[in-house]
C-alpha cells in the first residue's frame, strides 16, 4: 500500500488534474530542485537531506493546515508538471497562492496560470479565504507576469514574510471583484 493524504480534494481544469502531493512525486521534486530553474523557490543550494525536508514541508502543510500546494499533471497522465496552491506556513503574514513549474517541457504553455487560477478559486470558494497574495522576488519576471495575468496587483503596503522587503507582494482580486 502506498501511503497518501486522505480526504484531500482533487481539482480539474480543461487540461489539468490538481491533487495532493504523493510519495511518487519525490523524484520529480528532487530533480526540479537540482536545477537553476528552482532558484526562486529554494534558499541556496540544497543537499539531498534539505530537498527531502522541503518535500516533507509540502506534504506536512496539508496535514497541519488542511490545505496546501497541489501537484498538477496533464489530465489523464500522472507525470508531474509542477505545483500550485494555497500556502500559509507558520510565520507568513498572509495567505498565499503559490506556483512552480517543475518540468522544463511544461513551461510557456499556460499550465501554471491554469493551475493557480483553479487553486485560487478553491481557496476563496472552498476554504473561505477573503484575501490572498503571492510573494514574488523581483528577479522572477515570469511569476510577476503570471500574477498580473491572474489580475493580481502589487501591494507595496503589505507585510512581507520575515518583515524584509526582498520580494514583491501581489494581491489577488477578491471573488466578487473577479465576477
Amino acid at each position: 500500500m502506498t501511503p497518501h493524504l486522505a480526504d484531500t480534494p482533487v481539482l480539474t481544469t480543461d487540461r489539468l488534474t490538481l491533487r495532493a502531493p504523493a510519495p511518487q512525486d519525490w523524484p520529480a521534486f528532487s530533480a526540479f530542485l537540482a536545477t537553476p530553474r528552482s532558484q526562486f523557490v529554494r534558499d541556496g543550494e540544497l543537499d539531498e537531506g534539505k530537498k527531502w525536508r522541503a518535500f516533507g514541508h509540502l506534504i506536512g502543510h496539508w496535514v497541519m493546515r488542511g490545505f496546501g500546494m497541489f501537484i498538477f499533471t496533464a489530465k489523464g497522465a500522472d507525470k508531474v508538471l509542477g505545483m500550485a496552491g494555497p500556502w500559509f506556513p507558520a510565520g507568513w503574514p498572509e495567505t498565499e497562492i503559490g506556483w512552480a513549474v517543475w518540468s522544463a517541457g511544461a513551461e510557456g504553455k499556460g499550465y501554471a496560470c491554469e493551475a493557480a487560477i483553479a487553486a485560487r478559486a478553491h481557496a476563496f470558494d472552498t476554504l473561505g479565504w477573503d484575501t490572498a497574495v503571492s510573494y514574488v522576488v523581483p528577479e522572477n519576471t515570469r511569476s510577476i507576469a503570471l500574477a498580473e495575468r491572474m489580475g493580481a496587483v502589487r501591494d507595496d503596503k503589505a507585510t512581507h514574510p520575515g518583515g524584509d522587503k526582498t520580494c514583491y507582494v501581489y494581491r489577488h482580486p477578491a471573488p466578487e471583484a473577479r465576477a
